[in-house]
């Protein structure tokens, strides 16, 4: 703190203290929005972990069903099928968590089964593609997750460098500009009640 640059003033005080009382208030705020943000971390890093258990099931299944497919109806039909499939698009919106605005993924699988009637081919095929659309949604909601994850982390570390900032700067800033206008303002107090006793002392001499 420069003192140069301080007002000593009872305004400037006053000015100080409701500074203190804003600084202390957006403080509170940030905290319990961050207490917030990390509560929904936590539950976001847990169904992360969930999910990801889902999707390991989910490829084992989808490869085990495209082994009994190609072993049923053969690989060069498998890929003729295969191929013959519509295309999977994935739509990106967005939603605000808090504040956070995070991804909002949404997977269509077009026009499956275009160029063949699921009753002309194995069951094997049509459980194939049924587990690997399923696996395709999995990974799609994992990934939209994770990057919700990150999102949530950087907003909690970034309302933590404010709140440290607000709490261990600015704050004890303020409040030693309080005491330094508090202590001036004493002084010149001091002073001028000995200027006025002089002042006195000399009118009765007279």
């Amino acid at each position: 703190m420069a003192a140069s640059d301080t007002k000593t003033t009872r305004l400037e005080l006053i000015r100080t203290k409701a500074r203190v009382r804003v600084a202390a208030k957006g403080l509170s705020l940030l905290k319990m929005k961050r207490g917030s943000l990390v509560m929904e971390f936590f539950e976001m890093a847990k169904q992360i972990r969930s999910m990801r258990e889902n999707m390991r099931e989910s490829v084992s299944r989808a490869m085990e069903s495209i082994r009994i497919a190609e072993a049923q109806a053969g690989t060069i039909e498998v890929e003729r099928i295969a191929a013959e499939q519509g295309s999977a698009n994935a739509t990106v919106n967005a939603r605000n968590v808090m504040g956070v605005v995070i991804p909002n993924v949404e997977l269509s699988l077009h026009d499956y089964g275009a160029g063949y009637s699921v009753v002309s081919v194995p069951t094997s095929i049509a459980d194939a593609r049924n587990g690997f659309a399923t696996l395709s949604r999995l990974i799609v909601e994992v990934v939209e997750k994770e990057a919700s994850l990150r999102k949530l982390l950087n907003e909690i570390e970034k309302l933590n460098r404010r709140a440290n900032a607000i709490e261990n700067v600015v704050i004890p800033s303020m409040k030693e500009r309080m005491v330094y206008i508090k202590q001036r303002l004493e002084d010149l107090e001091r002073d001028q009640t000995v200027s006025l006793k002089f002042i006195k002392r000399r009118i009765s001499s007279g």
